[in-house]
């Protein structure tokens, strides 16, 4: 697959150097965390796609039938071609470690890459998912460290569900840690502190965001 098979947004790091994908939200775009992304690790590549399924206009990266039911063939195909996106931007810059950092659907389909791809993402960010289906036991060789951020009265990703993606990555010896806010959907404060501390490690500096 081409590095070239989303519309995307990129920002080239020192070869060798990490690289951090950043994927938006149902109606974000390759804008929504770019900026971001580029202020936790300045001296990583960052690349942000934009989704390729559009719902009433809404850039999503995989399809869904209705809020929390998702196309599970289509689920399929997007973690495919997510997964070979990714790679041909890991060789193309070089890349030492591969990280990702996704709100909502974005978290989503980073979720869905990690259980099904183990060992492509050396450490991911998730913020706000839903994997509303019982994951495949996978084991890996290569365990990942991941940061899971929620809120406690989510109406979309509810707190069982959560739990039991936390859970599922726990059982297959990745390292797991959880972040909670009080709130709902939304992206807090708190979020974004655990979110610098889990970067650190691979380079991030503390900018204010």
């Amino acid at each position: 697959m081409s590095s070239n098979s989303y519309v995307h947004r990129v920002r080239p790091g020192a070869p060798g150097s990490p690289i951090l994908f950043v994927l938006h939200g149902t109606g974000g775009d390759e804008n929504q965390f770019f900026d971001f992304g580029s202020r936790l690790l300045p001296g990583a590549t960052v690349v942000s796609p934009r989704g390729d399924v559009s719902e009433h206009g809404a850039a999503r990266f995989f399809r869904r039938t209705a809020e929390g039911v998702y196309d599970l063939d289509d689920l399929v195909r997007a973690t495919e071609r997510m997964s070979e996106f990714v790679e041909a931007h890991r060789d193309k810059y070089e890349s030492s470690t591969v990280l990702g950092l996704g709100f909502s659907n974005g978290a989503n389909i980073l979720a869905n890459i990690m259980i099904e791809k183990p060992g492509l993402f050396e450490a991911g960010v998730l913020m706000h998912p839903l994997i509303p289906f019982k994951p495949v036991r996978r084991n890996s060789d290569s365990p990942a460290h991941v940061l899971i951020t929620a809120g406690e009265h989510d109406p979309i990703c509810p707190v069982p569900l959560t739990v039991d993606l936390a859970d599922y990555f726990k059982q297959r010896n990745d390292q797991v840690t959880l972040e909670w806010h009080a709130g709902g959907h939304e992206i807090r404060p708190n979020e974004i502190e655990a979110i610098k501390t889990f970067l650190a490690p691979y380079g991030a500096d503390r900018p204010d965001a």
